[in-house]
């Protein structure tokens, strides 16, 4: 898939509608990347039918290489992964061309052979500016996706992506082993997590189980830390295929996979726009300015506007900017954000509102009615509760809850807030 999008895809001739096979879409981004999307580095990206499969199978099998033998292998014009067992013994399986698939290759890389170059997501951050001293953990080539050319256009996930030279490579270190039935198979260095959802991407969707998924493409419960060289034990009874609502773990990076049927029900930005539009015409005051508040045009969603609501986080009350309350810390440049709610008098953060633009991150079309806490994103009332209830991975061994339009973890008892507008006095 190359920049415009358009390029690479296949039409069916009588209606010239591509196949979309889905999307997939990084969270921590509220539609779009801090400075822009641009060209393969964008917050979503569609998969569709290519004009000619590019998809690859494990073919022949060389065991018991020298290096030299090895690269030799690697070097011909065909796709492999070598697996180096010792210094004098290599594994190499050659892969051939597959007319059945399509491959999507997504990671760290700006190479040609990267389809989504995705980079390291810093939570709550406005800017790239500040992501890119990070040192990265993600894989210049994490992982590929393979989607079968004919319905069901079942996707399917694997560990490591072939570079420019089209070669996997696990070095000594990477863990790797030989299958029952005489094939290798490997981790690569920080893993690929995948999870699904049960009940499917709907308003009654609870978490899954974290997995690790291998080269090959099987499933493993998951390392005591992200490079552990000892693998999770095999899980036989799940597969490496996507379904809606899949998140895919990058270490650094988490995607998640929606498709084509599943984006189908999801709101749309029109939608969502409708339902800004719908807030605003009702008309909602400060109750303490009396001055009417509007959420701002989509387009504007980083610095706050004189109608823009704010909310006191531990009660959902929602005002207009306002110094009541303000504490005498806080007012001397103390760091201190508790601020007292005058309808209520509960303490807690005071924050703006910003709605939540990216639509594929809603369970449901419904109303935007609560608010995650810390970060003020807004959205629908299952969407909210949906998202507070999955671990993310979060470093190299911990998981925590985050809002899935900024990445910020989240905090409170549930994590997210109703909303308590207040309607015009007249």
């Amino acid at each position: 898939m190359y920049s415009p999008e358009q390029e690479n895809i296949s039409t069916t001739s009588s209606t010239k509608v591509p196949v979309k096979y889905g999307e997939l879409i990084v969270l921590g981004y509220n539609g779009s990347l801090p400075n822009g999307d641009r060209g393969r580095r964008k917050s979503r990206f569609a998969l569709y039918k290519r004009p000619k499969a590019n998809g690859v199978k494990p073919s022949t099998v060389h065991v018991a290489c020298s290096p030299q033998a090895a690269k030799a292998i690697s070097n011909k014009d065909q796709h492999s992964i070598s697996y180096t067992l010792s210094r004098a013994q290599t594994v190499v399986v050659e892969y051939t061309h597959d007319s059945n698939t399509d491959m999507f290759q997504i990671g760290r890389s700006t190479e040609s052979p990267i389809d989504f170059v995705v980079t390291d997501t810093v939570a709550g951050s406005q800017s790239n500016a500040d992501t890119q001293s990070v040192q990265s953990t993600i894989s210049r080539f994490a992982c590929r996706i393979m989607c079968q050319r004919t319905p069901p256009y079942t996707a399917r996930i694997y560990a490591a992506g072939f570079d420019s030279s089209k070669n996997i490579f696990l070095g000594e270190k990477a863990a790797k082993w030989k299958t029952c039935d005489g094939q290798m198979d490997g981790l690569t260095t920080n893993g690929v997590l995948v999870m699904h959802p049960r009940n499917g991407f709907t308003q009654d969707s609870k978490p899954g189980v974290w997995r690790e998924i291998s080269v090959c493409g099987n499933v493993f419960t998951l390392r005591e830390t992200r490079s552990a060289q000892q693998r999770g034990k095999m899980v036989d009874t799940e597969t490496q295929e996507l379904v809606d609502g899949s998140l895919i773990d990058l270490c650094g990076a988490t995607l998640l996979w929606r498709t084509a049927e599943g984006l189908a029900r999801t709101p749309t930005l029109k939608h969502l726009e409708a339902l800004r539009q719908e807030i605003n015409a009702a008309r909602p005051q400060c109750p303490v300015g009396f001055n009417t508040l509007a959420f701002p045009s989509m387009r504007r969603k980083d610095t706050p506007d004189e109608k823009q609501p704010w909310v006191y986080l531990q009660c959902g009350h929602v005002h207009g900017y306002h110094n009541w309350g303000n504490h005498r810390e806080e007012r001397e440049g103390r760091e201190g954000r508790l601020r007292e709610c005058p309808m209520c008098r509960a303490k807690g953060p005071y924050v703006p509102l910003w709605l939540g633009c990216e639509a594929g991150f809603y369970v449901d079309a419904a109303p935007p009615t609560h608010a995650f806490n810390p970060c003020g994103h807004v959205c629908s009332d299952k969407t909210a509760a949906f998202w507070s209830q999955i671990p993310l991975p979060h470093g190299t061994h911990t998981f925590h809850a985050a809002c899935p339009f900024c990445a910020q973890q989240l905090s409170g008892e549930q994590g997210f807030i109703r909303l308590i507008f207040q309607g015009p006095l007249d």
